[in-house]
């Protein structure tokens, strides 16, 4: 089926578009008073995630109130770790919990890989129908978090400050940290393959939390992984690529080496400068960001200043998508976010003449 609008697919590929496209991690959210009724009417958060209808009407919330360039998959990133039986859980103000933490050897040994079509099945079915009801009228992005990111909260058993746990393993015993994260390698190839053939027509790896780490336990324990995974995934489906995109947040320092690894876009957020990114990637891949998603806290003239420095520090030509830097707040109004698309979509083609 042909895309009615391609444009974050052209950007990915680093060719000419008429203008920046732009979507936003966490589009669909409790920022949308449409998002928090359908949460409502499914009782919780993982039954939101596992109703195929619910979870496509959240996924498309967005495009029905904005001129995004993409649709991502309404799910979460601990869908895996919780195919894998660990129990996974919210409390209200908490975040996500684990009722079996992986903290031993033994623990490690006992994982075994999900079977994704009958444990994750839920997931593919949102994606399929999703990419039904968008009928070629934008891109759908499919995701998973990196295995260290997984890794974090299932050793850890929940959201962590210091990760204390889970870095105690990394030292004491960094083997069972290996064998923990490729079978977390494995599991998020076989995974992301199957949003593919699905129907996601991009995927992106949320390594939210690889900045927590030294460069080199970033290389050994983040980075070694997701490479393993890049070389895994299917790269062409339905006779286009499948991009792939890298987010290591607080990962700016990271980039030459992210750029190696065979991915087609880098996400950054906004403590790293775009003009600085670009001379350091070059063409090898293109850029994905940065605004800080606070800004849109500020007023529009505030918002419109801060879309063209971001423009302006990218500059002219291939290779931008915009992005929020690491995610749209609950609490920002949804007007600032019209604010935020006008000023795109106006300032914006003036980088795209030739």
């Amino acid at each position: 089926m042909e895309l009615d609008n391609d444009r974050l697919l052209r950007a990915l590929a680093r060719q000419p578009v008429d203008r920046t496209p732009v979507w936003m991690m966490r589009q669909a959210g409790r920022y949308l008073p449409e998002y928090r009724e359908v949460r409502a009417q499914a009782g919780s958060f993982m039954n939101l995630c596992q109703d195929r209808d619910r979870a496509c009407e959240v996924t498309l919330q967005p495009l029905e109130r904005y001129p995004l360039d993409a649709a991502i998959l309404f799910s979460d990133i601990l869908t895996i770790p919780d195919a894998m039986g660990l129990g996974l859980y919210f409390e209200t103000g908490e975040g996500p919990k684990f009722r079996k933490p992986v903290r031993t050897p033994e623990a490690v040994d006992a994982l075994t890989l999900p079977d994704t079509e009958r444990d994750l099945g839920y997931v593919m079915n949102a994606v399929s129908s999703v990419r039904r009801e968008l009928n070629g009228r934008v891109p759908l992005i499919g995701f998973t978090g990196s295995p260290w990111t997984l890794a974090t909260y299932m050793v850890e058993g929940a959201s962590s400050k210091d990760f204390r746990h889970v870095k105690a393993m990394l030292y004491d015993t960094p083997q069972t940290m290996h064998r923990l994260l490729d079978v977390l390698a494995r599991a998020v190839t076989d995974y992301l393959n199957a949003q593919i053939r699905a129907g996601a027509q991009v995927v992106q790896i949320f390594d939210t939390w690889g900045g927590a780490l030294s460069t080199p336990a970033y290389e050994a324990f983040s980075l070694r992984y997701m490479q393993q995974i890049v070389d895994g995934l299917i790269r062409e489906h339905d006779g286009r690529r499948v991009p792939v995109i890298l987010f290591t947040k607080n990962g700016g320092q990271w980039l030459e080496a992210m750029a190696d690894s065979g991915a087609d876009a880098l996400g950054l957020d906004w403590s790293t400068e775009l003009s600085d990114a670009r001379a350091r990637v070059g063409k090898r891949v293109a850029l994905q960001g940065n605004l800080d998603p606070n800004v849109l806290f500020a007023n529009p003239r505030a918002i419109r200043a801060e879309v063209a420095r971001i423009l302006e520090s990218y500059g002219s030509g291939t290779g931008h998508i915009f992005n929020l830097g690491h995610g749209i707040s609950q609490f920002t109004d949804p007007d600032s976010v019209t604010a935020f698309l006008d000023a795109l979509h106006e300032l914006s083609p003036a980088y795209h003449r030739s």
